[in-house]
């Protein structure tokens, strides 16, 4: 059953990377491959009640599988209608520049440090929207979308809110606010540098930006701003709900999502239906990509399948069994979230190692913050944000080994072997 079920998911994996070779739309492959995972595990049941706890199991991971599926759609439904007010004008024409070397550096960071205060997702989400307003050449664009998918990451692992792993460690007691930051805020920097300072020699000359499009919006600069401004703030309230109710994080995005909505109903109130529509919620939704949240969903689906049938827990106690350095099993951990989610990766570490064997803020957990928020940054399909980008800009998965992995896989042990020297400098 173990070997059907891992025959079927690497089988599933070659399809999604080879897309563009064999004409297969990747959310097909993906929602397909977690299909047969799940079909195949519950086939092998034997007994009724081997079938009951099977059908459990899938229900208990779709529950957390169904809020990352809510927490997408909301955060790209509210950038969708910022964008269709043109609210990102606020931010685009703060961005005075067209060397291609700026943008990047500029770009770049701003993901870097809106991925600690949001999420890495949304923050990907919102920057790759904006990127369209700023560059109109399509594979010129997809180098900036690689940067910021390194960026969000790297951004997301110092902070207990910016990455689902972090936010797992930091609620499970592993790591604590005052320690993660000041630990990782120089290797996450650096995880950012290298690849930065690396494509800057590469990239040169002046962007092309999207020409002016007619005026074609009802809109005025009164709306556009108050448009602009709730929807950035509910987005930043999403961690701040969370702490305050303890409420999954789909949850906090949601009500942002409504109390939106209520918002660009009040300010269009009063005009006809067909001038109205082109800025509604509505409008928004039908927008939205929905092959992505497809390719997301058969994902997540598939990996889930992996870990109900024990073969993720199996595959990090055989590598605490053959691997004696912890450095070398945690550094193996981000590598492998590449390849899998880190999610249920940093859970089996979790579980294989109780805090009285490495006590809270031990320099063991910092790192796996690190390297499983950084980790997943080396391949597209690694982690959400890289999903997300590669749905909303259809990015290849060779196209970004060879031109954007290598080179988060450079930040990755730059950012990790600063750690090392760090911890024991200190």
């Amino acid at each position: 059953m173990s070997a059907t079920i891992i025959t079927i998911f690497i089988f599933g994996y070659i399809a999604i990377a080879f897309e563009h070779y064999i004409k297969l739309n990747k959310a097909a492959s993906a929602l397909l491959t977690g299909v047969l995972c799940w079909t195949v595990y519950i086939m092998s049941g034997s007994e009724v009640t081997d079938i009951h706890f099977i059908s459990e199991q899938l229900m208990e991971h779709f529950s957390g599988i169904a809020g990352i599926l809510f927490f997408l759609l909301g955060a790209m439904t509210i950038v969708e209608l910022v964008d269709a007010h043109d609210g990102f004008k606020a931010v685009t024409g703060l961005i005075k520049t067209d060397d291609k070397r700026k943008l990047l550096w500029i770009v770049s960071f701003f993901a870097f440090f809106l991925s600690a205060v949001l999420d890495n997702l949304t923050t990907t989400i919102v920057m790759v929207s904006l990127l369209r307003k700023l560059i109109s050449d399509n594979k010129e664009r997809l180098f900036f979308a690689g940067m910021i998918v390194i960026a969000a990451n790297a951004g997301g692992a110092w902070s207990p809110i910016g990455d689902v792993t972090t936010t797992m460690l930091w609620i499970g007691g592993q790591i604590t606010t005052g320690k993660i930051i000041p630990l990782l805020i120089l290797p996450s920097i650096i995880c950012l540098m290298v690849p930065l300072i690396v494509i800057s020699f590469a990239v040169k000359g002046k962007t092309n930006s999207p020409a002016a499009e007619i005026e074609k919006t009802a809109t005025n600069p009164f709306e556009r701003n108050v448009i602009f401004i709730t929807g950035i703030c509910a987005l930043i309230f999403v961690p701040v709900f969370k702490t305050i109710t303890h409420l999954p994080p789909f949850m906090g995005m949601l009500f942002g999502l409504s109390i939106l909505w209520i918002v660009a109903e009040i300010i269009h109130m009063g005009k006809e239906e067909e001038i109205k529509y082109p800025f509604s919620i509505v409008r928004a939704l039908e927008k939205i990509d929905t092959s992505c949240v497809l390719f997301f969903l058969g994902i997540l689906i598939a990996i889930s399948a992996l870990e109900s049938t024990g073969l993720l827990r199996q595959l990090a106690s055989t590598m605490d069994e053959k691997i004696e350095n912890q450095n070398i099993i945690v550094l193996s951990i981000g590598l492998l979230s590449a390849i899998i989610d880190n999610v249920p990766l940093v859970a089996a570490s979790m579980g294989m190692y109780p805090l009285s064997v490495f006590p809270t803020d031990h320099y063991f957990w910092v790192f796996i913050a690190y390297c499983a928020g950084t980790g997943g940054s080396i391949l597209i399909i690694g982690s959400a944000a890289g999903v997300a980008a590669m749905g909303m800009e259809k990015i290849e998965f060779f196209w970004y080994i060879k031109k954007i992995g290598w080179l988060a896989l450079l930040g990755y042990f730059g950012g990790a072997f600063f750690y090392l020297f760090q911890s024991q400098l200190f």
